[in-house]
């Protein structure tokens, strides 16, 4: 059986769940001042790219841009994916890229992955960008076609076909479900609601096999990192970070903390007074509700 070769672009995004988000002074992010994690969406895309490692034994790679502390969500996602080969592609220069920048650099990178990739994975967007664009242009400079919003998939490693099937929107409707067949390589955005099934029992003890082993591998990640930088990575200087940005930042702005409106009580249930006012409020909620 041939090997089946997967990456996925992942992205270091900051936690904001933190509240705590800091700017440069020309409006790009300041990452060494905002604590960062893996990004939900890339954490969904390795999962899809585990999928195959359990059930194609894949060969797993996964990559990133990104300043030197990006390399923690590549450690992240290789314990969700297994990755036996992780890319950091990291050089001052990169800065401040747009998505077609940035899809420039991981190009240029996915081609020096060991083997050509069957697949490629991304999210579905980056939190602190809301565009979706990069995994289309990452497609697009590779030469391969692009599915996104992919639910699931099932791929013939022999013949090198691959089954999907996505959300489109048709006539109005957002959630009809397209099934295509299409032959390697592809370049796959992973839809938000993507969950991988295992329904057989060496499916499953796959999974416990790989999960393990990905644990053991995330704890030693520096073993399977790679660090490139503009010269290393041999990309052209004049399309990456902002000399290859067309995208111009007018202004960044805050968005204003909203202020609560609710407010919390906290009743004890051993306390009979307490119980009587819980019902009483129960009670005022249930007779304001309007029942058609």
């Amino acid at each position: 059986m041939n090997q089946l070769n997967v990456a996925v672009i992942i992205k270091l995004e900051p936690d904001f769940s933190e509240g705590n988000v800091s700017y440069n002074p020309d409006g790009t992010l300041n990452r060494a001042d905002t604590k960062n994690t893996l990004g939900p969406h890339s954490a969904i895309a390795a999962n899809a790219a585990f999928y195959a490692k359990v059930k194609y034994d894949a060969k797993v790679s996964v990559a990133t841009m990104g300043p030197p502390i990006a390399e923690t969500a590549l450690q992240m996602a290789q314990k969700l994916s297994d990755a036996e080969e992780l890319h950091l592609y990291s050089d001052r220069i990169f800065a401040g890229a747009d998505t077609l920048a940035t899809a420039e650099t991981l190009k240029t990178g996915i081609q020096k992955m060991q083997g050509k990739m069957d697949i490629v994975f991304s999210g579905h967007r980056a939190s602190d960008g809301e565009t979706g664009q990069t995994g289309p242009q990452t497609a697009w400079k590779l030469g391969y076609p692009f599915f996104g919003n992919v639910l699931n998939y099932e791929v013939n490693v022999q013949n090198k076909t691959i089954r999907i099937k996505r959300l489109v929107s048709l006539q109005g409707f957002n959630d009809v479900i397209e099934e295509v067949e299409a032959p390697l390589p592809v370049f796959l955005s992973v839809d938000p609601s993507y969950k991988s099934l295992f329904n057989t029992v060496s499916q499953r003890i796959s999974y416990e096999k790989y999960q393990k082993q990905a644990k053991i591998r995330s704890e030693n990640y520096k073993q399977y990192l790679m660090v490139f930088n503009l010269q290393q990575l041999g990309v052209d200087p004049t399309l990456v970070g902002l000399p290859g940005s067309p995208t111009i930042v007018f202004r960044v702005e805050r968005i204003p903390k909203g202020k609560a409106n609710r407010q919390a009580e906290v009743l004890d249930s051993s306390n009979p007074e307490h119980i009587r006012k819980a019902i009483a409020k129960i009670n005022e909620a249930l007779s304001a509700m309007v029942i058609k």
